[in-house]
């Protein structure tokens, strides 16, 4: 017997990987890494109420160029099947550890956002970018993300807050 072999079934299978080495691991770099604090391993959950199953998880790198374009590379997992999603994130000062800050920006390519589109399966990926060049270098913040409802604006999946960097 032929087991056919779909691109949904690989693009699940690296989810799940991408993931579980996410879960397994610290959510900074070690110290003394080169990108310590520039480049972080975001995950998604949601709520066990409203969004049972689902998860997602954000790559996050800044590469050490002299343009400070940050790739968010998103994926989404178990959500409404052909729907659309929006990344959103605010910035809290470094002197506030707790993430408490709601001002949301949703994200996308530089200042244009994007949806994140769900499949058949209610899995999504999309690749994101921002510009922080009119950030000064070293700068410290913390920051934390949640995807929401493309329609009702509604969080499905959020973040824990993380430290980050401007490289």
């Amino acid at each position: 017997m032929r087991t056919k072999i779909t691109l949904a079934t690989i693009c699940k299978a690296t989810f799940a990987l991408a993931l579980l080495m996410t879960l397994f691991s610290c959510k900074k770099n070690p110290p003394g890494s080169d990108d310590s604090g520039f480049n972080l391993n975001v995950v998604l959950r949601g709520d066990a109420k409203s969004s049972p199953g689902s998860s997602g998880y954000i790559e996050f790198r800044q590469d050490p160029d002299t343009a400070r374009i940050i790739d968010l590379n998103t994926w989404v997992h178990n959500l409404e099947p052909n729907h659309s999603y929006l990344l959103q994130r605010p910035v809290n000062p470094i002197t506030d550890p707790d993430c408490s800050s709601t001002a949301w920006l949703t994200l996308g390519l530089g200042l244009t956002p994007q949806n994140i589109q769900t499949d058949d399966h209610g899995d999504g990926h999309a690749d994101f970018w921002r510009a922080v060049t009119a950030t000064a270098r070293g700068t410290q913040v913390h920051i934390h993300f949640q995807i929401v409802d493309a329609t009702t604006l509604a969080p499905v999946l959020t973040s824990d807050c993380y430290e980050y960097t401007v490289r």
